[in-house]
């Protein structure tokens, strides 16, 4: 089955992690592919929120923005080509995964300073190589997939010393850690299966078999369901945790590529970037609902910490769009018109503002949630792809 050229577009953005592109499933109320907003309470009074958006232009870079004021800051500089980034529960370090070095760098958030880089498995191989990254809930252990060397890596946070590599399947491309943090589930493209580790013991546990090309995946707040969107089989794979075992595949829209959870569980939504609809799908029953048309072909998707509304990125000829769909009703709002945007999209702690990644334009813009309003855009760092919030 062929790709449309904007499902291609959008692989990244599935791997990566309400992720995003991919956030740890410990920061974010709906454990995503794409990126999604934090949990209110997860908020330091003591320390300012900030917005970490990663530049995979020449050089690498991240731009810092002060969520208060929307204010940049100076740039650091990181490894070539990076694509994913995501910061530890206490909100100290921010892990930046460079897909072209094959490394990880690990930025001070206090001091806003680059640490020395760690040496993961292979650098990209192919244009479609992919990135992301996933943080144990206790915040001592990152896990980052190889694409090209089939493993995952672990990373020890308190040494940012990489631990010895381990092998999951063909070209993995996401992943998701359970609320409790004693397993990391990892994407198979290839092949269509999901690795569980034992975070435990870092030992990988016999494959799951899912649908065609999966691309993302996002676990229930109650870490008991995890939900795996399959590009090419237009379906979604319930997992469920406590036995590894899949259940019956839930028929969704063309080239599904982005999940997010609402933060209590009860609904996922799965971003199909061919039928330019979103399909809710009942938990507690993994039956589908009517789909939700959105406009032009979509991708990334953020829910708001109260639940209440999802933000879907689309891209279309009559210029780039966020949908917002109230999940009370599952009725999309009106498009809020912004530039290029692309990969990533994200919501600060308090779910006042949706941050959304405009790569040709070389910004962020903000969206006001009270009004639906799309502020004056940020300059950053060169073509934005990915966005974390310190909690």
């Amino acid at each position: 089955m062929k790709l449309t050229s904007h499902a291609v577009r959008w692989i990244t953005a599935a791997a990566i992690t309400g992720a995003a592109i991919l956030l740890p499933a410990d920061l974010t109320p709906a454990s995503s592919a794409a990126t999604a907003g934090l949990p209110a309470s997860a908020a330091r009074p003591d320390r300012p929120v900030t917005a970490y958006v990663v530049g995979t232009g020449s050089p690498g870079a991240v731009t810092p923005i002060r969520t208060a004021t929307g204010t940049p800051l100076k740039p650091i500089t990181v490894g070539r080509a990076p694509l994913a980034i995501a910061i530890t529960p206490n909100g100290k370090t921010a892990y930046v995964v460079n897909q072209d070095s094959g490394t990880v760098t690990p930025i001070r958030t206090a001091t806003n300073t680059a640490l020395k880089a760690i040496r993961m498995g292979k650098p990209a191989q192919t244009p479609y190589d992919v990135a992301a990254i996933a943080i144990t809930p206790d915040g001592k252990t990152a896990y980052v997939p190889n694409y090209s060397a089939d493993t995952v890596t672990p990373i020890s946070t308190a040494t940012n010393k990489a631990l010895k590599p381990i092998k999951v399947g063909i070209h993995p491309v996401a992943i998701a850690i359970t609320p409790d943090g004693r397993t990391a589930y990892v994407v198979n493209r290839e092949l269509g299966t999901v690795t569980p580790i034992r975070t435990a013991t870092n030992k990988a546990l016999r494959p799951i078999n899912v649908g065609d090309h999966p691309v993302a995946i996002a676990i229930t707040p109650d870490g008991k369901t995890a939900y795996v969107v399959n590009l090419e089989s237009f379906d979604v794979t319930p997992i469920r945790t406590a036995t590894n075992k899949a259940g019956k595949e839930i028929r969704v829209g063309g080239f599904p590529n982005a999940i997010a959870i609402t933060p209590g569980g009860k609904t996922a939504y799965v971003v199909n970037s061919g039928s330019g609809t979103v399909t809710p799908i009942r938990t507690a029953t993994n039956k589908a609902l009517k789909p939700i048309k959105v406009k032009g072909a979509c991708g990334p998707i953020a829910i708001t910490p109260d639940g209440k509304t999802a933000y879907v990125v689309c891209l279309s000829t009559g210029g780039d769009t966020v949908t917002p769909i109230r999940t009370a009703t599952n009725t999309a709002l009106r498009p809020i018109k912004v530039a290029d945007a692309d990969l990533a999209i994200t919501i600060t702690p308090n779910g006042k503002t949706v941050y959304v990644a405009n790569p040709d334009d070389q910004t962020v813009t903000p969206i006001r949630t009270a009004t639906q309003t799309p502020l004056k855009p940020i300059k950053v760092a060169d073509e934005p792809v990915a966005i974390a919030i310190t909690p």
